[in-house]
């Protein structure tokens, strides 16, 4: 059973950092194109930062660049996203997704790529 469930979301003044957990269960994350997408009220789901198979390749958002950072540990089968100098503009639900077996991608970020989801855990930047 394929599972992706979320953590770390929270509150957090700008300037501040966050650090948000996918932890899955029924399937190996290394093996997948891996991402993290968010969704403001009113807006589209965008896509922030991929990882692909044995993190050969990371993808970023130019609206986050050097300030998040995806990687995995792999000892707990769990992806992470690291949030530095956050903005009220961060401020969003953050979805981990599961891809396709990829070490590469020009379409890291297209969602109809991604078959599985978690439930999303909630930033908010004030």
């Amino acid at each position: 059973h394929v599972q992706l469930v979320e953590s770390g979301g929270g509150s957090v003044q700008a300037g501040g950092s966050l650090l948000l957990s996918c932890a899955v269960s029924g399937f190996t994350n290394s093996r997948h194109l891996m991402a993290w997408f968010r969704q403001a009220p009113g807006l589209e789901r965008e896509g922030v930062a991929a990882i692909s198979v044995a993190g050969l390749n990371t993808y970023y958002a130019d609206s986050v660049k050097g300030r998040f950072t995806i990687f995995r540990d792999n000892a707990k089968n769990t992806v992470i996203l690291q949030m530095n100098s956050l903005k009220s503009d961060d401020s969003a639900m953050y979805y981990c997704a599961r891809g396709p077996i990829a070490t590469s991608t020009t379409r890291p970020f297209s969602a109809v790529r991604y078959d599985s989801w978690g439930q999303g855990t909630q930033v908010t930047v004030s």
